[in-house]
């Protein structure tokens, strides 16, 4: 059973019930989604989720009767009438050209606009629960009206279903948005913006220890490092092409000394200026330029998402000219520098997708064979299995896509690779060869975080907050029991800080248990309790935030411990 047609088809089965349920229904649309399906309505009343019971009883009604899904055609004047006074139906018909074909499906005496496909009968439907309702502005325009978005999961077999509902129990307690405002992470300030993160202090310590771990990793896989401007040109873009292909995800230009600018919705271009900033010869290359450049890119408000959905982010940007002789080593070198580091961040499970030549494409073929080629033989030469995604890589290139699994077994697509055979022809990159002719240098884009906005999503729901002590924000919290002992505390903090490690006194005159309490809700790796018998014998009582108690050990110790387990790199999942 293909399960977009059964999510698909349980969304018309949801609607079909709440139509029978409520009057004056208005219907958009009801798609299916990587795990379910929703459906957008307008109703006179606002739906909540004590409302599902009586929706999903309905919608088991309407299985149970086996109806079939009937698919037929008619004229643009039919569908109008099929579909009158449903005012959103009637503009979604209006965007069907003319001489193409207009469907509808029947289940019973629920008629819907919709390409389909749909299953043959209601009854295939095996298991289904709806699990929440959320505004959702029509077609994503904020000035448009606000209808109501029922969500809901479906899968090919009951338990299937279970183990998706408690997967998504554990997806609600990891929601990165939470854990954000609860550790005190970041922020996204309405008086400034939508899309637009605010970074505090604990939040900006945790991406800054990850930049400095990119980068050293980085220097390391033989890697130079640039910073370019947030803003360019009006011709820079339509060289590059993006004022061709790209202007609805640009914000509008600014005029300076009457010349229109953009500010930057990605990082190529100007890479792509240093490369032509002097002449290059094959001695020179490759060259592997990184950047986290911040760049700013038009979402309509309905798609942002906390972290994983923005308007402003900062790409974990690099770039590689090289010959063709080159490709393919730098090809491989570039995936086991991506695995490296998403191993190295506590994601074991990888998989990776191959996307060959679309229909429409720019390029000799025979670059294309060479490059697919490439990438094809890299993921074989690191042992990664992968599936081919025929004809779904860029006009410009084909593709690896790297998708890593969270610790409860969600997938992200985070990293890719790509080829480039657009933007040399389109800047006229040449390097001078070993025979002293000119040649067209192999341009490869290579994203392995992502954004570093979205990266961070992920990575506080994969540790639910509870990071590694190497890239814990806050590493240890010292916890005296009275004021007696605060300055053998200070003495402590002091003792850690100039080793390096994140460490923070609490001062408060809480009893030591709500002291402890706090911290672990902080998801502090380790706590340091002080008495006066610790303070008597000079030693200091340890507590983990999983493990519990320690014991009571000489600070050299603890020192030791912390020591070990930032070289190994612990990364411990919650």
């Amino acid at each position: 059973m293909d399960l977009n047609t059964l999510r698909h088809s349980t969304a018309h089965v949801m609607a079909a019930a709440v139509c029978r349920l409520y009057q004056n229904v208005q219907l958009d649309i009801g798609p299916a989604t990587e795990t379910g399906f929703y459906y957008d309505f307008d109703l006179p009343q606002r739906l909540s989720p004590t409302d599902f019971e009586a929706i999903e009883k309905e919608m088991a009604r309407i299985v149970a009767a086996d109806l079939p899904f009937e698919r037929f055609e008619t004229d643009r004047a039919g569908a109008a009438q099929l579909l009158a006074g449903q005012r959103y139906k009637l503009e979604r018909l209006a965007d069907i050209p003319e001489g193409e074909p207009i469907s509808f499906y029947r289940a019973g005496d629920f008629v819907d606009l919709c390409r389909g496909p749909h299953l043959d009968r209601t009854g295939q439907i095996p298991a289904f629960k709806l699990t929440s309702v959320a505004g959702s502005y029509y077609r994503g325009v904020e000035t448009n009206p606000m209808l109501q978005r029922i969500y809901g999961i479906a899968c090919a077999t009951q338990a299937e279903l279970d183990a998706l509902v408690l997967q998504q129990e554990e997806a609600q307690k990891r929601d990165h948005r939470r854990l954000g405002r609860d550790l005190d992470l970041f922020s996204i300030q309405e008086d400034v913006g939508p899309g637009l993160i605010h970074w505090h202090p604990k939040g900006a310590r945790l991406r800054s220890i990850i930049e400095d771990f990119w980068r050293t990793e980085h220097f390391r896989g033989g890697y130079e490092l640039l910073y370019t401007p947030h803003i360019g040109r009006a011709q820079l873009w339509e060289t590059s092409g993006h004022l061709g292909f790209y202007k609805d995800n640009m914000y509008a230009p600014m005029e300076i000394d009457e010349t229109s600018y953009y500010v930057k919705p990605m990082n190529c271009p100007f890479h792509i200026q240093v490369y032509r900033n002097q002449r290059r010869s094959y001695r020179d290359l490759p060259l592997r330029w990184a950047e986290l450049g911040t760049v700013y890119r038009y979402e309509k408000t309905g798609v942002l998402h906390g972290l994983l959905r923005v308007r402003g982010f900062t790409q974990d940007d690099a770039h590689i000219f090289c010959t063709p002789e080159q490709i393919e080593a730098e090809i491989r070198r570039t995936v086991r520098f991506a695995l490296q580091i998403w191993r190295s961040l506590g994601f074991q499970e990888i998989n990776a997708y191959l996307a060959t030549r679309p229909a429409k494409a720019v390029g000799e073929i025979s670059r294309w064979e060479q490059a697919t080629v490439s990438l094809t033989r890299a993921l074989e030469s690191e042992g990664i299995s992968y599936q081919t995604d025929e004809g779904g890589g860029a006009f410009y290139g084909p593709k690896i896509d790297l998708k890593v699994k969270d610790a409860i077994g969600r997938e992200w697509q985070m990293s890719t690779i790509q080829f480039d055979f657009n933007m040399p022809e389109r800047f006229d990159l040449t390097y001078t060869g070993a025979d002293g002719q000119e040649h067209r240098p192999y341009m490869v884009h290579r994203a392995l975080l992502g954004s570093l906005e979205r990266f961070f999503g992920v990575l506080i729901e994969h540790y639910a907050g509870a990071f590694p002590l190497w890239m814990a924000p806050e590493q240890v919290r010292v916890l005296p029991l009275t004021e007696k002992q605060m300055e053998a505390a200070e003495g402590v903090v002091e003792e850690l800080r100039k080793r390096d490690y994140r460490v923070t006194l609490d001062r408060r005159s809480e009893k030591v248990g709500a002291k402890i309490r706090d911290a672990q809700v902080q998801k502090v790796p380790y706590m340091v309790v002080l008495g006066g018998r610790e303070v008597e014998a000079g030693t200091v009582s340890i507590r983990h935030r999983t493990r519990g108690d320690l014991g009571v050990k000489p600070l050299a110790e603890l020192i030791d411990l912390l020591r070990r387990e930032v070289d190994t790199r612990g990364t411990e999942q919650i």
